[in-house]
């Protein structure tokens, strides 16, 4: 007697999980794409809609604060008259420090140090309050005062020690030297070599010293609104800091650890039991 045919259904059964497992990979693939999608918004700058013309302020000029080292230099039409105004050193010391750089004989100027209440001492004229005054201001307070001594008097005035320190997630924190008293708070980010990928760029806080009171503004740069921001240009001695975000917050915690290590494990065990169904 012949035996009856046994149909085997092993082979849709491989189809049947090879199909569950293509649908589990592209859920995987969705997931990852929505994921990267919301990592893009995360760290791209200036999202939303803007205009072709920027609408932020070109005309910032700095205020002098308290502890700003002023170059004030006055000059005349007659510079003899003129010299009496400046800070200068003795001829004969920077006669002596020539070969360290210096003209031979030519004098060194040196800075106005203005107090805790904003004055400068300056020779023959005194105290003088500078403070809460912008440079245009200030050279024309001191021009009126001039006149009473030298003819058509120019006042040129520059801070020294302008300054802005960057600190937490970029790439090279520090403190940094402006020349020309002027720099955005793009600028000064571009200076410490940009947010590292964890760095959270919808909270940057500026902290700035007003009257004697720290502020702390915070900045979202993923926003066209950082242009408008009142911190967008930056004052001296400001303090730039940028935070972790919450996924560097939170891989520096035990908790994190120990879910790299679970998920590690789960990976191993899916991959397994993917093998073995393929039998």
């Amino acid at each position: 007697m012949i035996p009856p045919l046994k149909i085997s259904n092993t082979g849709v059964y491989r189809q049947h999980n090879g199909m569950r497992i293509r649908k589990i990979h592209i859920l995987f693939i969705g997931i990852f794409l929505l994921s990267a999608c919301g990592l893009k918004k995360k760290v791209t700058y200036f999202q939303g809609e803007g205009t072709e013309s920027s609408t932020v302020k070109r005309s910032y000029t700095p205020v002098f604060k308290s502890d700003d080292l002023l170059s004030i230099v006055v000059s005349a039409d007659d510079p003899e008259t003129a010299i009496q105004f400046n800070l200068v050193e003795p001829v004969s010391s920077t006669m002596q420090r020539g070969n360290a750089g210096y003209s031979t004989g030519a004098p060194a100027l040196r800075g106005y140090l203005l107090d805790s209440a904003g004055f400068v001492e300056m020779p023959v004229l005194g105290k003088v309050k500078l403070g809460g005054l912008n440079r245009m201001e200030a050279s024309n307070l001191l021009r009126e005062k001039l006149k009473e001594y030298l003819t058509n008097p120019i006042v040129q005035i520059h801070i020294l020690n302008f300054k802005v320190t960057v600190l937490g997630d970029v790439r090279s924190p520090g403190t940094f030297n402006i020349p020309n008293e002027r720099i955005t708070i793009l600028e000064a980010i571009g200076l410490a070599g940009d947010l590292t990928i964890t760095g959270n760029r919808k909270s940057v806080k500026v902290i700035r010293n007003e009257g004697g009171v720290e502020t702390q503004t915070i900045v979202d740069l993923t926003s066209q609104d950082v242009f408008n921001s009142p911190v967008y240009y930056l004052d001296q001695n400001d303090v730039v800091y940028i935070e972790p975000n919450a996924a560097a917050r939170t891989q520096s915690t035990i908790w994190a650890k120990t879910g790299t290590f679970f998920v590690s494990i789960s990976s191993v065990i899916v991959s397994t039991i993917a093998v073995l169904t393929n039998k």
